[in-house]
């Protein structure tokens, strides 16, 4: 029995020797795509280990390498080289998307790529080596080619390789890897793989390769969308808004009928800036101001995807969901939408809408007439040279400058109007910016001599050349232009019957590391406090996502309307929630939003994430873990996450299929 087993085992060992010398190039391809999908892994998600990844990158990898095979080995070389520069590009545009979004690139974004000219500095700004490691691999594998072509490796294979069953053999394996993979998986797993809309939950669970290719047959489909599903999608969406009860009036309803409105969107501005200090000195004086004088909305959280900017506009003016894939404004930009400018126009509003950029820009130009707006200023209507230009524009201070002309004019000539001005200078890279700025970032300490007892004071600037102090003293440039505007605004003979609605379009996107970086500075070592220490601050994950929160202001001159919006909201409130709460004001109801009257609803409102994550005044759900916070120690009833998780899940499909299938354009836009 025993001489048996040990000639087993050196049968084994033979075959496996055998495999391993005459499937040198096969086997290299192998293990440097593996290796390059597990160092994706570990760079974005932290997990350079998974098993159930690890078994469905294999199973791809083996698939598609098994029908090399085909191939006679002397030119097997070039079918192997190709994928692994496919793998290649897959794990460098998925490192440093992630890098840049916190998700992963799809392939519905190649159409947004026309826009990266305007952020190519913040891409580089941002970019590591790791993000780039990946190239080695193609070039290891090329070397290695050219070591067995000097050798007679080819020759030799090429008269005993059974091409045939080695492809069977390879493919069969392969699929018994992505059928133990699938086999295994939950309902949840195959839902979140069929919508795609939780990025990184799919690559956690199934891996980046299988997340692409998915994500492939995802952009195929939109392209054919039109064709296929519609009929269930309208189902859906008619039993929605069938059962939704009309929100109910409340102490707002009305209140801006006959005034005018004016949105001004603040680049990249979070609120945790208005809480911080310098050496004396404010970093948003005028924001801070702002909110003491309006209704200062301080628990206000956008709800972008990759259209960032464009989203934050999309989202506001017609309460939807950003799209599941790709960017409304340039996949989905034609379709019919019910926005806060459609409503007042359709009552006699002049709408019009202001930027110091390119019309191009995220296909403004194409998009805003579509989505209400009459007329547009943009780059060509002001004046300014190269020196004005900061980031992707004129600066914001000229802007500014030249803006207020314009606005009363329109106050001259139109009765009414409604309008959206869209800042520019704090956007990435804050380098850029912040070079604007004179906020003092100094830190200040004391060193006591325990020789002779001498005091000697310090001063060093670690912050300002870090990625969060440069965001910070870009902010406060920012600021200052809006303490321009608001001047102008308050000089001007115009505007007494005008409200201003003030918002940050979305967070820095700057990661936890970066941020922490302010929290636990040490200034004596420009070092951060280690967990244990007792200067050390806690700013974990759900920290990090409760402080992307932005200021939403509501402000106003007109002396009747001022003590009505002032004072501080507390609400959980969402990008969504905008347009049903303005829309209110007016008297007017878009039964055809995701988001409602946020002084309707009050402390039973959800924001509900692209990704899937839901935020309550009770807790902060993860989606991607299943885990959650409960905030201000709350009490939850037992099935509660369950209930937000299903409604959040509800809402991305309706208002995605709103989206895709172009389902307004069946519907009447109703002002009751």
């Amino acid at each position: 029995m025993k001489k048996k087993i040990l000639n087993c085992l050196r049968t084994i060992r033979k075959n496996v020797v055998e495999y391993i010398i005459t499937n040198r190039l096969f086997i290299s391809y192998v293990i440097f795509a593996l290796i390059g999908t597990m160092l994706v892994r570990k760079f974005t998600i932290g997990t350079f280990f998974s098993f159930k990844p690890f078994i469905t990158d294999l199973g791809i990898v083996l698939i598609v390498g098994g029908f090399g095979y085909f191939i006679k080995p002397k030119n097997q070389f070039k079918y192997y080289f190709i994928w692994l520069i496919i793998f290649t590009l897959i794990n460098i545009i998925s490192s440093i998307y992630y890098t840049f979004y916190t998700s992963f690139a799809s392939f519905s974004e190649l159409v947004t790529v026309g826009q990266a000219e305007t952020v190519t500095g913040s891409i580089f700004e941002k970019l590591r080596f790791v993000d780039l490691m990946y190239v080695f691999f193609p070039i290891i594998f090329y070397l290695i080619h050219k070591k067995l072509l000097s050798s007679s490796y080819y020759y030799f294979i090429d008269k005993i390789e059974k091409g045939k069953k080695m492809l069977v053999t390879t493919v069969l394996v392969g699929a018994l890897c992505l059928a133990y993979s699938f086999g295994v998986a939950t309902g949840v797993d195959y839902s979140r793989l069929t919508k795609q809309w939780n990025r990184i939950y799919i690559v956690e669970r199934f891996g980046i390769l299988l997340y692409q290719f998915n994500d492939l047959i995802q952009f195929l489909t939109i392209q054919t969308s039109s064709l296929f599903g519609y009929d269930d999608a309208l189902i859906e969406f008619n039993e929605y808004f069938d059962a939704k009860e009309k929100t109910a009036e409340n102490e707002y309803t009305g209140i801006l009928q006959g005034k005018n409105i004016v949105f001004v969107h603040m680049e990249s501005m979070q609120t945790f800036l208005m809480d911080l200090e310098f050496n004396g000195a404010e970093v948003t004086p005028n924001l801070n101001r702002l909110a003491s004088e309006g209704m200062f909305f301080s628990n206000f959280y956008p709800q972008v995807s990759v259209g960032t900017s464009s989203d934050t506009e999309f989202t506001l003016l017609t309460g939807l969901m950003p799209a599941a894939s790709g960017a409304v404004f340039t996949n989905y930009y034609d379709r019919e939408y019910f926005t806060i400018p459609k409503y007042l126009s359709n009552i006699g509003y002049y709408t019009f809408s202001m930027h110091g950029n390119l019309s191009s820009m995220w296909n403004r130009d194409r998009v805003h007439p579509l989505l209400g707006y009459e007329g547009m200023y943009f780059e060509e209507s002001y004046t300014y040279t190269d020196e004005d230009v900061i980031n992707l524009g004129i600066n914001d201070r000229l802007f500014f400058e030249q803006v207020i002309p314009i606005m009363e004019n329109i106050e001259t000539t139109y009765e009414n109007y409604m309008g959206t001005i869209i800042t520019l200078s704090n956007h990435s890279p804050f380098s850029i910016g912040s070079k604007y700025s004179t906020l003092d970032l100094t830190s200040h300490y004391s060193t006591v001599d325990p020789l002779t007892g001498e005091v000697t004071e310090h001063a060093v600037d670690y912050l300002s050349d870090s990625s969060v102090g440069e965001y910070i003293k870009s902010v406060n440039y920012s600021d200052m232009a809006l303490g321009d505007f608001l001047n102008y605004i308050n000089e001007s003979d115009a505007f007494d019957n005008t409200v201003f609605v003030f918002y940050g379009d979305h967070d820095a996107k700057l990661s936890r590391s970066e941020i922490n970086f302010l929290y636990n500075l040490n200034p004596e070592t420009g070092e951060v406090y280690e967990e244990g220490d007792p200067n050390y601050v806690e700013y974990d994950y759900y920290a990090h996502e409760l402080n992307k929160n932005t200021p939403l202001i509501i402000w106003t001159k007109d002396p009747e309307l001022r003590s009505t919006f002032s004072g501080e909201v507390d609400y959980i409130t969402g990008m969504y929630n905008v347009a049903a709460t303005i829309l209110n004001m007016y008297g007017l109801y878009n039964k055809y939003t995701m988001g409602a009257d946020i002084f309707s609803v009050k402390d039973d409102n959800l924001v509900v994430y692209p990704n899937g994550n839901v935020l309550t005044n009770k807790v902060y759900y993860n989606n991607s873990t299943g885990e959650y916070k409960v905030l201000n120690n709350e009490t939850l009833e037992e099935d509660y996450i369950s209930n937000i998780s299903a409604t959040a899940e509800k809402i991305l499909d309706i208002s995605n299929s709103i989206i895709v299938y172009d389902l307004l354009d069946s519907v009447e836009m109703s002002e009751e």
